[in-house]
């Protein structure tokens, strides 16, 4: 437990770095550089996309070498190097390269994390694991958001974004110390020759290739978070406001982690995922349809709730049905796949806004996930034991 703890640690104090810039990124494009939505959905596409590609490679590492912790803490060293290059950027072009520096760190660090959380686990309660660390890091990532709204909200005159950059560093430093008290599982490094990756994907399991597949038809009707802040913008909601939304998506997120987490352990990964993507679909044909500032907050608070039943829920799934010498790999895979369909998610959601108005990319969007709670309700065996 301690492991877990110390690794929550980790994405907690990174986050509350990540998401002090986070919600303030398309701010500063559309205030500073006066770019589209269309602009915001690409830059936000090829950072997760080109990332993502890294992370099949990551775990393809963490599996053969065995050095999880230090592959990971370069992963989250590239969250320090993205606000120093979020200093210098001069254009939104430098904000794309700064985003993907960020990303790459993501693609880097997730998979030899998730494999270290899921080793520290005991095997009845992985779901929980996954749970704790969730909700550490969407806890991490409230208190950004809430530092975020408090300095915009009360400095708003005097606020100096270039500034700001430089004080999320603080705990992005704080965050790499944390790997001090990680106890890295001792294994003997494996360098021998491997069989070709394709004749693993082979050999998976078929609920694990059905559920990898799924997650990609899913995530191509679920844009980049950026949409619902501009989204929550359109409705009515100033700068700071919708910076406190996003912190009452996380805080929600944050505490609903542990529970479902926990439940999924008990009534397994099926019933909780797919009630997760059928919230997600009730709260995309909310953001479409909703002019009321109310109701827009209730469907922050109903996407914290989707994020809790999901995030981790996914992970531990991933975890306990992929073959133990491949964990990192799949894990990895299930990222890469999510994050390539990143890209034409958020440039299509993009393209649909500036053609037909904010309803069309939300209507889409619920309508994938709908179509995703259908095939594991229909699909997927009820429990998948490892």
């Amino acid at each position: 437990m301690g492991n877990i703890i110390a690794l929550g640690l980790v994405s907690f104090f990174s986050d509350i770095s990540a998401e002090m810039v986070y919600p303030i990124i398309p701010l500063y494009l559309t205030s500073v550089f006066s770019v589209t939505p269309a602009i915001v959905g690409i830059i936000e596409g090829i950072a997760e996309s080109v990332a993502s590609l890294l992370k099949v490679f990551s775990g393809y590492i963490t599996d053969k070498y065995k050095n999880k912790k230090q592959i990971a803490f370069a992963g989250y060293a590239a969250g320090l190097l993205y606000k120093i290059a979020l200093i210098f950027a001069g254009s939104w072009g430098g904000i794309l390269g700064a985003r993907v520096i960020d990303r790459i760190g993501k693609g880097i660090r997730t998979s030899p994390r998730d494999v270290m959380v899921s080793e520290s686990a005991d095997k009845n309660h992985m779901g929980k694991a996954f749970g704790i660390h969730k909700a550490l890091d969407m806890a991490g990532s409230a208190i950004g958001i809430f530092v975020a709204y408090y300095i915009l909200k009360n400095y708003s005159s005097a606020f100096n974004y270039k500034y700001f950059f430089l004080l999320s560093i603080i705990p992005a430093v704080l965050g790499l110390m944390m790997f001090f008290f990680i106890k890295e599982k001792s294994e003997k490094r494996i360098v021998k020759e491997r069989e070709p990756f394709w004749n693993d994907i082979k050999k998976l399991d078929n609920q694990l290739k059905l559920y990898l597949l799924v997650a990609f038809l899913f995530t191509l009707g679920n844009s980049s978070n950026t949409f619902l802040l501009l989204r929550a913008k359109s409705v009515g909601f100033d700068d700071t406001t919708v910076i406190f939304l996003y912190f009452i998506y996380n805080i929600t997120a944050s505490i609903l982690s542990v529970p479902l987490g926990k439940l999924s352990d008990k009534v397994g990964r099926k019933s909780i995922l797919v009630s997760g993507y059928i919230i997600f679909s009730v709260v995309y044909f909310i953001f479409g349809f909703a002019y009321n500032k109310i109701i827009m907050v209730f469907a922050f608070v109903l996407y914290g709730l989707y994020t809790a039943m999901t995030s981790g829920v996914e992970r531990a799934f991933i975890a306990e049905i992929s073959p133990k010498e491949i964990k990192g790999t799949m894990l990895g895979l299930h990222a890469t796949i999510v994050g390539i369909a990143l890209l034409p998610a958020s440039a299509i959601a993009g393209f649909l806004w500036n053609l037909f108005g904010a309803k069309i990319p939300f209507i889409l969007g619920a309508c994938m996930s709908l179509g995703a709670a259908s095939i594991i309700k229909i699909f997927m065996k009820d429990k998948v034991k490892a």
